[in-house]
């Protein structure tokens, strides 16, 4: 199928042509569906705590924290085009919607209002004011959310990212350091460094830690090839095959070069101010001290089952009541073994209010047993998605992963994700049409063989900033 210079490309790109070969079939057969039994609810497969039960949580946590290597890990390479979306319509084509009306209107409730000044003036007409916003001046059509200033404080605003600086001296720390790990865009790593290298001294002397700050891009290893409408490969005008970013999923190589006994995985733009963060931060503990028991209960299970003194009824609630494993009528010790034996998550799941993302669901296995996992819409079959109507909570990205054995031995997460999902898009390149390929997402099919708790949290733990009009929300003023 490839001549010998597409060889090349696709050697000089980290991939080998039986992976790229693999791709253009996926295109060809497309992905299975989810088999989804039942949305999770509170009665069956969401965990309900009571603020005892949260107390208990969050004191198992505190009293194991400084024996613990803890890793905050933060995908942040998104560019903020949706987020700023509207402006460039204005700006480009003329559309004002009310969207621009409400911006326009509160700009000067906006934490970069005071940056903004500096390019323009009151007099200003409103196109000028929005291109200061989006093209020249603050050029936020160009940056990831994470440099993008969120919140307004007395002794200075902040942008995104230092606010995750503020959450991880707050639920992060070990030992007096908080190892905070950013997914940044190549071209965005210096504008990160420059910011942190220039902010950080003062968030240690407010909050009394020492940071670690490390980052990595997405490896171009885990690029899919694109197609033409027809699934042949893809070629740029120049001759060359095109490569596109496989989706956040792609970060599950990332999260597995990750040295950590924890890592509290969180969406750069979820963020509130100190104000607000009380409920985040309890939280955030609550679920990190449940990992940390189901940890030590599953380690003493799985050693039980090795040494044949488990009492097996024991050790079969234990997975299905904690670990909300589903077991088939027919299992053996080998089974129960492999349950045992798996990287852990724990995650917030906030009430359906109608915010946008995927959900909690009951899905079944080849190996007859039936679990939790984050599904997209995107994941299930038409006839399924009256079940996805029916969810009661939606996920936030708010997760909390053991990824250590029992022996203290790191899992290679590579080998838990489901490479059987994915998903197909319609995208363009230089004006003609193309057919892209999406790895599973980083907490949907990437993680799809962990052992996964849900965990019902508050919306106040949940503040994303998805267009820039949600700065006016009041978890953000």
């Amino acid at each position: 199928m490839f001549s010998e210079k597409e060889r090349a490309q696709i050697e000089a790109h980290g991939l080998t042509v039986e992976q790229v070969e693999h791709q253009i079939e996926n295109f060809q057969k497309g992905f299975p569906f989810l088999k989804v039994v039942a949305a999770a609810s509170p009665e069956d497969g969401i965990l309900l705590l009571s603020q005892e039960e949260v107390a208990e949580a969050v004191a198992q946590y505190e009293a194991h924290a400084n024996n613990l290597k803890i890793q905050k890990f933060v995908p942040a390479s998104g560019a903020a085009t949706r987020m700023f979306k509207e402006l460039f319509e204005f700006v480009n084509e003329g559309k004002r919607g009310a969207g621009i009306d409400q911006l326009l209107d509160n700009l000067d409730k906006f934490a970069f209002y005071p940056e903004l000044q500096h390019f323009v003036g009151a007099e200003a007409d409103d196109k000028s004011k929005v291109e200061a916003i989006v093209k020249s001046g603050l050029c936020y059509g160009a940056k990831p959310k994470g440099l993008v200033t969120f919140h307004a404080y007395s002794d200075g605003n902040r942008k995104a990212v230092e606010e995750h600086l503020a959450e991880g001296a707050m639920y992060a720390a070990s030992n007096g350091v908080v190892k905070i790990h950013f997914t940044v865009s190549p071209e965005h790593i210096e504008g990160f460094r420059s910011l942190l290298d220039e902010k950080l001294s003062r968030y240690e002397e407010k909050f009394g830690v020492k940071y670690e700050i490390s980052f990595s891009v997405q490896k171009s290893s885990t690029d899919t090839i694109a197609v033409n409408p027809d699934n042949t490969p893809f070629l740029t005008d120049e001759g060359n095959l095109l490569f596109r970013p496989a989706g956040h999923g792609a970060l599950i190589e990332n999260l597995n070069e990750i040295d950590a006994d924890i890592i509290f995985v969180k969406n750069i733009d979820n963020v509130t101010t100190d104000a607000r963060k009380g409920d985040t931060v309890t939280y955030k503990k609550a679920l990190a001290g449940i990992l940390v028991g189901l940890q030590a209960e599953a380690a003493e299970h799985l050693a039980n089952l090795k040494a044949g003194t488990a009492d097996v009824q024991k050790v079969e609630n234990f997975i299905e009541k904690k670990l909300y494993t589903k077991l088939p009528a027919e299992r053996d010790t080998a089974l129960l073994l492999s349950i045992l034996d798996r990287p852990i998550r724990v995650c917030g799941m906030v009430r359906n209010e109608g915010e946008p993302g995927g959900g909690p669901f009951w899905v079944g296995n080849p190996d007859g047993t039936q679990s939790l996992q984050i599904a997209e819409s995107s994941q299930i079959a038409p006839e399924d998605m009256p079940l996805m109507k029916s969810a009661t909570h939606f996920n936030p990205v708010d997760l909390v992963c053991g990824v250590r054995r029992a022996d203290g031995s790191k899992f290679d997460l590579t080998q838990y994700t489901d490479p059987e999902t994915g998903f197909i898009s319609s995208k363009s390149s230089g004006g003609r049409e193309l057919r892209a390929q999406e790895l599973p997402g980083l907490w949907n099919g990437a993680m799809a063989k962990w052992n996964t708790i849900f965990v019902d949290v508050p919306i106040s733990t949940f503040s994303p900033v998805k267009v820039v009009q949600d700065l006016l929300r009041p978890q953000h003023q």
